[in-house]
């Protein structure tokens, strides 16, 4: 029996070259049957590049947009049994081989991605041929996603047939997404900001563009899982916790870039008294108001104007942070002494 199958095996490999790949998709150990994985290979590559070449014996490297730099990529590898050929993105397209039998021209193929001589596709026929292949994992929300939702394509950011897909790039990634988000690129060209420029931190080290469960596209289900991947001191759990920290990191941080360090909305105590507005258990004078106040009151004693008052510490140097340091919160057990 064995013989009779290396025999019929030889017999395909000869007659068609197409078994190969049909018999590693099986899962056949081949060099059981006595054939050699790399002559496999290769006819499961001459098998691709025949397909691809009813296209390429026109689409070849006189095109305005590079075509056949796609052998130069992922997508282009032939001796994988799961690259793609031309067929299997941009459709048979029969009526696009055949031509017009009146000399009018070719219509265009069935899936056209980028606009040019033909008008593209809709973006839900060109997603969906991506998602052919690039299904589940990452992608598993891209139905429904902020993306999706704006009428965007896989290829309105991926550049399939260039060698090196910016996106793919953590020092080229943050171009491709500033094309659209340019709020977000003004952001990063402040004094304060993640170190996107310099290519340790990019885009999608928080957001996830396939489409995520928590808010604006990010990785984690909320703001603070998506900060505490890099700022773990920051998670706690502490015996005093500080709950617009706990909350949403963002309540005191714009995470894109600020002119204020470190990267926060606004400088203290202005931070502070957006919501520390009451009477300070200190009972001195404190905020911006009593900062270098010479006249007028003081609590409710009355100050002549030629009588000085030093700054007060809450409006000067880390004005709040001179005496509250552990903003994110703390252990210190001084807490309850402060809530009796």
């Amino acid at each position: 029996m064995n013989t009779i199958r290396k025999l019929l095996m030889a017999c395909m490999l000869i007659g068609g070259l197409g078994v190969a790949s049909a018999l590693l998709a099986a899962e056949i150990n081949l060099p059981e049957l006595g054939v050699n994985p790399a002559q496999a290979k290769a006819a499961r590559a001459q098998e691709g590049l025949k397909r691809d070449a009813i296209c390429t014996r026109c689409h070849d490297e006189t095109e305005t947009k590079p075509v056949l730099s796609i052998y130069q990529t992922k997508h282009g590898v032939r001796g994988d049994s799961r690259s793609p050929t031309c067929q299997s993105c941009h459709g048979d397209s029969e009526k696009h081989l055949a031509g017009d039998k009146d000399g009018k021209g070719r219509p265009a193929t069935d899936i056209v991605f980028k606009k040019g001589v033909y008008a593209a596709s809709d973006e839900k026929d060109r997603a969906s041929q991506c998602l052919t292949c690039h299904k589940g994992g990452k992608r598993t929300n891209w139905d429904g996603g902020k993306h999706e939702q704006n009428g965007m394509a896989c290829n309105d950011c991926h550049q399939v047939h260039q060698p090196a897909d910016k996106l793919l790039s953590k020092k080229t990634q943050a171009e491709v997404c500033f094309t659209c988000h340019k709020e977000q690129r003004a952001d990063t060209h402040k004094i304060s900001t993640h170190p996107i420029d310099a290519g340790k931190v990019t885009c999608s080290d928080c957001h996830n563009p396939h489409g995520g469960v928590g808010p604006k596209l990010l990785k984690k289900n909320t703001v603070n899982e998506t900060c505490f991947t890099c700022h773990a001191e920051k998670r706690g759990p502490f015996l005093w916790e500080h709950q617009p920290a706990t909350e949403d990191c963002t309540n005191c941080h714009t995470p894109h870039g600020s002119n204020l360090t470190p990267l926060l909305k606004n400088r203290p105590p202005f931070l502070c008294d957006d919501c520390h507005d009451g009477p300070h258990n200190s009972q001195a004078p404190y905020g911006t108001g009593a900062a270098g106040l010479q006249g007028g009151l003081i609590g409710a004693t009355p100050v002549s104007p030629a009588t000085k008052v030093n700054p007060n510490t809450s409006a000067s140097g880390r004005a709040c942070m001179n005496c509250h340091v552990m903003v994110h919160g703390s252990n210190s057990p001084a807490g309850a002494l402060l809530h009796r």
